[in-house]
């Protein structure tokens, strides 16, 4: 069976190259404006790693509630959901 997060933890790998190559930049003092271009780069491809995740969140976790009719399980994963929501607006 495959790991349902293997293309999002390829993604986050790279993520973590951008860090680490972020840190290198601030620590040779590289020009500020390019430091800011790489953090707006990384923010990005976090934003879109989030994304990814919750697609997968509503694909599984959320329709295998749906279709298990337990009104209990599905009021719980939308309030999970609107708690999510609430926090990412901030």
């Amino acid at each position: 069976m495959t790991n349902k997060f293997a293309r999002e933890i390829a993604r986050m790998r790279r993520i973590e190259g951008q860090a680490r190559g972020i840190i290198r930049m601030m620590q040779d003092e590289r020009y500020c404006i390019d430091i800011l271009q790489q953090l707006a780069a990384m923010e990005a491809a976090l934003r879109a790693a989030r994304m990814k995740v919750l697609n997968i969140h509503a694909k599984t976790c959320v329709e295998e509630v749906i279709t298990s009719q337990d009104k209990a399980e599905q009021s719980e994963k939308l309030s999970e959901l609107i708690a999510l929501f609430e926090k990412m607006g901030r």
